[in-house]
């Protein structure tokens, strides 16, 4: 993926944003031009469209009310199916497998309520040690709802060195005691991608279901569910795909499951022409739509509208090369410009194995977090000691990540970080 030769010059720089084919996209945010934002593998920046979108969901509910839900530009009835068309190209999924609905941990629980069916001495779920809380206090959960002990029956592979996972760890805890997977698709800390289709693959054969956490990978890289044969997947919407905060979630379900009644069932995930019979018995949705809960939450779904529009102009495979190159860039300025300040690269150089983030561990991390913003840049701090600094395709600039380097190696030459305590704060 590396098409220039390096230098630490902020000529290259500018050069690399010259030809930048995605650089058009940059007007289409809210840019604020005194920092420079490096969290959007946190929280999406907010584009025009996304608010014009909004504007418009509004103006429905103004003019229509109640027959907002048929009528107007977004009608709500069928938005939450709309929008997992347009997200169905991003995982590798054909539109009725995808359904933009509920948050990552409802959604995780639909899924799991739905497809662990513990059988014999087939009872457990293997995850991993360096997954996110969220997804474990879940697995914990419905553990302790069908009756097991998380601590017997939850298995979390070990992580070799703290920062990576090895297939061959996660393949070996697949033993005929499991009876489901559940992994991220990108680990949130150090952003190895993890090798899915091997792993889908191994679990298959073994007679296991498997799942994917996506909420560091959608709109970040490509995926291939279908052609994978991924059972299911959930993830979020406000981080690479920019839906704002606390946007609707969106899950997967390959079709070979469509007709396995949801675990969690309601209203919403009615066949949508029997749905208003209001029959006590549910006649569920023939796709992904039946695994939804509640009634959508149409005013944080709606910035999807617009920020999905965007997506499929750039499209996923341009805005990946754009992603690796802009972390590849940053890679090298750390690695010249940064060198004897106690710094490491705490995520994978491989191209291959690298979401959209750049990992940079260090002892004194929340504090130098602390300078950053005090320099007017944004990072975001995991504990206990990464900095990740995640340079975003559509609004992110190479000029942005040469400065980004510079001002980091202000603080360290003078020890601008000394002034905060190394702690983080209440929400890192």
């Amino acid at each position: 993926m590396r098409t220039y030769s390096f230098s630490p010059e902020r000529s290259l720089a500018v050069q690399l944003d010259e030809h930048d084919e995605l650089a058009v996209y940059r007007n289409e945010f809210y840019v604020n031009p005194s920092m420079i934002y490096m969290d959007g593998n946190s929280l999406g920046l907010l584009s025009k469209r996304a608010e014009q979108a909004v504007l418009e969901s509004l103006q429905d509910w103004r003019e229509h009310a109640i027959d907002g839900w048929t009528a107007g530009q977004h009608p709500w009835y069928t938005l939450s199916e709309r929008l997992g068309a347009l997200v169905a190209p991003l995982v590798g999924a054909e539109p009725d497998q995808v359904i933009v609905t509920g948050s990552t941990t409802v959604n995780l629980h639909q899924l799991v309520a739905t497809f662990y069916q513990p059988e014999g001495k087939r009872t457990k779920i293997v995850a991993d040690e360096l997954n996110f809380p969220s997804d474990i206090y879940a697995l914990q959960s419905q553990l302790r709802i069908h009756g097991y002990s998380p601590e017997e029956h939850l298995i979390r592979v070990a992580s070799r060195d703290g920062r990576f996972l090895d297939e061959e760890d996660i393949i070996a805890a697949m033993t005929d005691e499991v009876a489901m997977v559940v992994l991220p698709t990108i680990l949130y800390r150090s952003g190895q991608i993890l090798d899915m289709e091997r792993l889908t693959a191994e679990a298959h054969a073994r007679g296991i279901l498997i799942g994917f956490d996506g909420c560091h990978s959608v709109g970040a890289i490509p995926h291939a569910f279908d052609e994978w044969d991924v059972d299911f997947a959930y993830w979020c919407n406000y981080k690479h795909l920019n839906g704002g905060p606390g946007a609707v979630g969106g899950l997967y379900v390959n079709r070979k499951h469509f007709g396995t009644l949801p675990g969690l069932a309601g209203w919403f995930g009615s066949d949508k022409s029997k749905q208003f019979d209001l029959e006590h018995q549910m006649t569920p949705a023939e796709t992904a739509g039946a695994y939804q809960i509640g009634t959508p939450h149409v005013l944080s779904a709606a910035p999807l509208l617009g920020s999905l529009s965007i997506f499929a102009e750039a499209g996923i495979e341009r805005i990946r090369r754009k992603s690796l190159l802009l972390t590849t860039y940053l890679m090298d300025l750390i690695a010249h410009e940064l060198d004897g300040f106690g710094f490491t690269i705490g995520n994978p150089t491989d191209e291959k194995r690298r979401g959209g983030h750049v990992g940079l561990e260090h002892p004194e991390a929340a504090r130098i977090c602390k300078a950053l913003k005090e320099n007017k840049v944004i990072p975001d701090f995991r504990a206990p000691n990464m900095i990740r600094l995640a340079p975003v395709a559509l609004y992110s600039s190479f000029t942005d990540v040469w400065e980004v380097v510079q001002r980091l190696k202000a603080i360290m030459a003078e020890r601008q970080y000394e002034k905060f305590e190394n702690q983080r704060n209440v929400v890192a």
